[in-house]
């Protein structure tokens, strides 16, 4: 489909031959009467240089095949196909799933014959058209980021790189070595699967609408996953649960007090809980036993008149 044939169609920026700009960005988004939403996490990224540093990143190249959680508009989607051999992009909005493909045409003419469009829900993707995914690179919706990138690991072995954009905070989670403040479950399971690191940092200035957060890079290189006393390595592979509850311990404390807050519960207590409880009630148990002790009890009695 061409330019001619699609009048809607952005013209290149000139940020980057092929990429879409902050102004393009807008001009699809109100021809299609598409204002982002914040039950669906979006926030598109409006700078090429931001997308071609993700690329970069996670070092995408002719062999890979690309799976995309979330393209939206196309920004990451675009610069993704500048070097991968084949994309695979899961989008649950239906809107912008079927304007993608055009979107790709008119930015990357040719391009559109190595891409993929799944319509889904991505926490329910179990299968992929196309060759087996060899690397998971996205600007992931804040609220199911951890979710996703455990689950896509889980369900495609084939995986080998994770590159991801999550808010800062879930980034410097998921890469938190043990005895570190944020490390938790999170941080384990991403560990199970291979090598984590912090990647970088991403501010909001570079996303429309503008988020509340900054952002950063996760990166993560699969290795052989650990054998333990429990067995073989898939039956050591940690638990991975997608209750609400789960998702819940999975959120950045900040955003679980606010829901909880919201839904009239109490507060979330802070991490350690238990042991600063157990601790105290140690060193009460222990005070009170001295108290009563044999020795207080006896000069007790002889004081007595």
């Amino acid at each position: 489909m061409t330019d001619e044939q699609h009048p809607g169609s952005p013209a290149p920026t000139d940020q980057g031959a092929g990429l879409l700009g902050a102004s393009h960005l807008r001009e699809i988004a109100a021809r299609l009467g598409i204002r982002p939403t914040k039950q669906w996490g979006q926030n598109f990224v409006v700078d090429a240089n931001t997308v071609r540093r993700i690329v970069r990143t996670a070092e995408v190249g002719e062999a890979d095949t690309v799976v995309e959680v979330g393209p939206g508009l196309g920004s990451l989607t675009l610069a993704i196909l500048e070097k991968a051999g084949h994309v695979v992009a899961v989008e649950v909005d239906p809107v912008l799933a079927g304007e993608l493909p055009a979107t790709v045409e008119a930015m990357a003419p040719g391009s559109g014959q190595r891409l993929d469009v799944v319509h889904a829900d991505a926490l329910r993707v179990h299968e992929l058209p196309g060759p087996p995914p060899t690397a998971l690179v996205a600007n992931l919706p804040y609220n199911v980021s951890v979710p996703v990138v455990l689950s896509f690991l889980e369900r495609f072995p084939t995986l080998q790189r994770v590159l991801v954009m999550v808010q800062l905070e879930v980034a410097e989670r998921l890469a938190a070595s043990p005895g570190s403040k944020v490390y938790g479950v999170p941080s384990v399971k991403a560990a199970w699967y291979g090598e984590v690191t912090l990647a970088g940092t991403v501010p909001r200035s570079i996303f429309w609408p503008v988020p509340n957060v900054d952002s950063g890079l996760v990166r993560l290189v699969r290795r052989d996953p650990p054998t333990t006393a429990a067995g073989s390595p898939r039956t050591a592979r940690p638990a991975l649960s997608m209750s609400p509850s789960w998702r819940a311990r999975s959120a950045p404390r900040s955003m679980t007090r606010r829901t909880n807050l919201r839904a009239g519960r109490p507060p979330e207590p802070p991490i350690g809980w238990i042991s600063q409880v157990t601790e105290k009630r140690a060193s009460s148990s222990a005070a009170s036993r001295s108290a009563i002790s044999p020795e207080s009890t006896s000069a007790s009695m002889t004081s007595r008149p």
